[in-house]
């Protein structure tokens, strides 16, 4: 059996150069073995500068036999064609999020993956932090008491105007890009049965897209969860859990670089206590957590199910969302 998962990359976006390529030379388990462009000599100057070869485009790599799986790095709405094209090229995949831009054409590609016997990941590194897993042992220990609310927030400043995230035909706006972590998030804090009900949506009449967000969602027995979202604001990303005898808070939950020590925060009637945590690499960890799974044959089911329900929970929210241009 073979002890490490060979990487093709499929595009040579910022995200891709600055996170992704980086951690493939870190991660145990993976190699990585050529990157692909829409440029020629922008793909020779990436796999020049990553030590790997240059396909000569996205169909060229998709034929090599020395990939064995690819990661996707296109805009949004180009991950569909592509990661359904790999699926068909017998390609483990490790796509960027969001997967697809709807619930159907998610669910037709976690089938495509379960009918081949492959592995499709949803990039949301943050999964794969250390952090969180600290988080969900406080709340589960009963260190804020029963939880009542979860708040999350992710938000960025306006991007460049010619930016593919402004872009409606390459599934741009904000949900899509970063309202899908808070989402996300929700589901790992407070489970898999959340529903929507109600969202609101400001967008950019000029470029068609959405800018800003919020939703509501609850659990069944009837905590909420407040989501907030943008390309209009200061930078934050981070969430809170506000139970019945505190509240727990803890600041770059999404996007902490290698060397960032996370602190979680735990504020009760008569105290306040900061937890400083040891830094994490997620994306090291993310590519490592998709190697394993393709070289231990993992079961895909609950892998492709969370995929689903992800991309059922965006869609709700879209169709829930009262939109305004104010």
């Amino acid at each position: 059996m073979r002890s490490v998962v060979r990487v093709g990359v499929l595009g040579c976006a910022s995200i891709a150069l600055r996170r992704t390529l980086p951690a493939l030379g870190v991660a145990e388990g993976v190699a990585l073995t050529a990157v692909a462009s829409r440029d020629p000599a922008r793909a020779r100057e990436v796999a020049q500068r990553f030590g790997c070869a240059a396909a000569d485009g996205y169909d060229s790599l998709l034929e090599r036999p020395d990939v064995d799986a690819v990661y996707v790095p296109l805009p949004t709405g180009l991950h569909a064609e592509w990661v359904g094209r790999a699926l068909a090229a017998g390609k483990h995949v490790l796509s960027e999020k969001p997967l697809t831009v709807d619930a159907a054409t998610a669910q037709d590609l976690v089938d495509q993956a379960g009918r081949a016997g492959l592995w499709l990941t949803e990039n949301f590194t943050f999964l794969h932090h250390s952090q969180h897993a600290t988080v969900r042992r406080l709340v589960a220990d009963g260190r804020i008491g029963t939880p009542r609310v979860f708040s999350a927030r992710f938000g960025i400043p306006p991007l460049d105007p010619a930016d593919v995230r402004y872009r409606p035909d390459l599934g741009g706006g904000a949900l899509l890009d970063v309202g899908v972590y808070p989402i996300r998030a929700a589901q790992l804090l407070l489970g898999p049965e959340l529903e929507v009900v109600g969202a609101a949506r400001r967008l950019d009449p000029a470029r068609g897209v959405d800018v800003a967000g919020h939703a509501l969602l609850r659990t069944p027995s009837g905590v909420t969860a407040e989501l907030s979202f943008g390309f209009e604001h200061g930078y934050r990303s981070g969430y809170a859990v506000w139970g019945d005898r505190g509240r727990l808070t803890l600041d770059r939950a999404f996007t902490p670089p290698p060397t960032w020590q996370p602190v979680v925060r735990l504020d009760s009637q008569d105290r306040v206590e900061e937890l400083t945590l040891p830094a994490d690499h997620q994306f090291r960890n993310t590519l490592a957590a998709f190697s394993r799974s393709i070289l231990r044959q993992a079961d895909f089911g609950p892998q492709g199910e969370a995929i689903v329900r992800q991309a059922r929970l965006v869609d709700q929210v879209r169709a829930a969302a009262e939109r305004f241009t104010a």
